[in-house]
């Protein structure tokens, strides 16, 4: 941690942190070496699928810790194993619960799930409501109508159509690209209900294709779930699906890209971020598909832009981008970001704007420390690299680290550096990404804009 700083934590009992909704991470990352002659473990098997028909009523009652239960009556949807008192009856993974205070009063109505720490998630909060195909429908006609009422059921362009918690439906990511959806399932609770869930959306969304993605990135351990990538309605796209986004066009890859294939929470700040790079020569650091890069150039009107990404795939589709938005102004290169963030200041070079859009640095609470460190070091490097009167925007994805953390940092960044750094927006993800003010986890990216004197 930068000398001079405390770390700001969150508020007591404002639930865990592993659940937050966005899951970028670099997928090439390689897994711990094994012996030889170890044979890698099973994985474990699929959650059991529940019938489109199920009753949804609960098979057991899970009652809380006294003096625990005031977040549960508050809405708060994640209960933790540290919470829970006892269980009346023996439900499996998967079934219907209710939760009650230690008393044995109604609190609300969830899934179980003894592979996690986060053992029941809740989703209804009267005594009347079976998780039935029938509640699970009307979940998300609602979520799909507040896009509509956004403006974001344009069929040539994209959206996120289901935000997990900010939807109310924890653990489920939906992101509509084109005719196509694309499925991140975060909770076991979800994983046993894919059959409804995409009948569901068959019926709102009347989709080309149902895949699912990114739902076995560490789920394994957190959820016990094993759900391999693949078509689960319709049929895949043949090649890159592309999408409209104001007046630029973006080629997303369903299959292997990031995320379910594009940053779709970064779409405002895209824009902010162009409004400021006319004439400047700018440097998009971990620039993925070349979301920023591209659209600095063309909407924005930048002088030149440097666009440096460690993937040789996210590369490709940044260079791919480019051209066919005929971004000529746009240089692409393939390098570890922090190695040639190093070099360009090494040598001298000077920019107007420094982007700087990096992976998840911490995916657990006891990773903050680690992860301010390099989110320090990333941005202060990029400070120097910044001419007088440059523009620094700065990201942070990691949802363990708190927005008052990540401003905690910029405020390090400026005293070590003996610069001004005059903070113009602080921004976060776009509108069809909602944060649920009962479960403030779920705000996980930071996008600060600021003036670097």
């Amino acid at each position: 941690m930068p000398e001079g700083r405390r770390r700001l934590g969150r508020k007591p009992g404002s639930g865990p942190r592993h659940d937050a909704k966005d899951q970028r991470h670099r997928s090439d990352s390689a897994p711990e070496g094994r012996r030889r002659d170890e044979r890698p473990p099973a994985p474990p098997p699929p959650p059991a699928a529940r019938a489109t028909d199920e009753p949804g009523l609960p098979t057991a009652t899970v009652l809380v810790k006294a003096k625990r239960a005031r977040p549960f009556f508050g809405r708060h949807p994640w209960v933790l194993d540290t919470a829970i008192d006892r269980v009346e009856g023996t439900p499996a993974d998967g079934d219907v619960v209710d939760l009650a205070t230690h008393e044995g009063r109604f609190i609300a109505r969830g899934i179980w799930n003894a592979s996690s720490r986060l053992r029941v998630r809740l989703y209804a909060f009267e005594s009347d409501v079976p998780l039935d195909a029938p509640f699970w429908r009307s979940r998300i006609d609602a979520a799909i109508a507040l896009r509509r009422t956004l403006g974001l059921d344009d069929r040539s362009g994209a959206a996120r159509l289901i935000n997990s918690e900010g939807d109310d439906l924890s653990g489920l990511v939906v992101d509509r690209y084109g005719d196509h959806l694309a499925i991140q399932v975060t909770g076991l609770a979800m994983a046993g209900r894919l059959d409804a869930i995409c009948d569901a959306l068959e019926a709102a969304v009347k989709p080309a294709g149902i895949l699912l993605r990114g739902a076995d990135r560490g789920l394994s351990k957190l959820e016990g779930l094993h759900l391999p990538d693949r078509v689960i309605r319709g049929t895949a796209p043949e090649g890159p699906v592309f999408i409209r986004e104001g007046s630029l066009s973006w080629g997303v890859d369903l299959t292997e890209g990031q995320k379910t294939g594009f940053y779709l929470d970064q779409r405002e700040n895209r824009r902010a971020a162009a409004l400021l790079a006319r004439d400047r020569r700018v440097l998009d650091l971990f620039c993925y598909s070349g979301g920023f890069a591209v659209t600095c150039a063309i909407t924005g009107s930048a002088r030149s832009v440097l666009a440096v990404d460690g993937s040789a795939k996210a590369t490709a589709l940044a260079r791919a981008n480019a051209d066919f938005n005929g971004a000529a102004n746009v240089a692409v290169e393939t390098a570890d970001a922090f190695a040639r963030i190093d070099s360009l200041a090494a040598t001298g070079e000077k920019f107007g704007m420094v982007i700087l859009d990096p992976p998840k640095f911490a995916r657990s609470r006891g990773a903050i420390e680690e992860a301010l460190r390099a989110y320090h070091r990333i941005n202060r490097v990029a400070v120097d690299l910044l001419e007088p009167g440059g523009i620094l925007v700065s990201c942070s994805c990691s949802g363990s680290v708190s927005r008052d953390d990540f401003l905690e940092m910029l405020s390090a960044v400026a005293q070590r550096s003996g610069r001004q750094i005059a903070m113009l927006e602080c921004r976060g993800a776009a509108p069809d990404h909602p944060v649920s003010a009962s479960c403030l986890e779920g705000e996980y990216l930071k996008c600060v804009i600021a003036r670097v004197a």
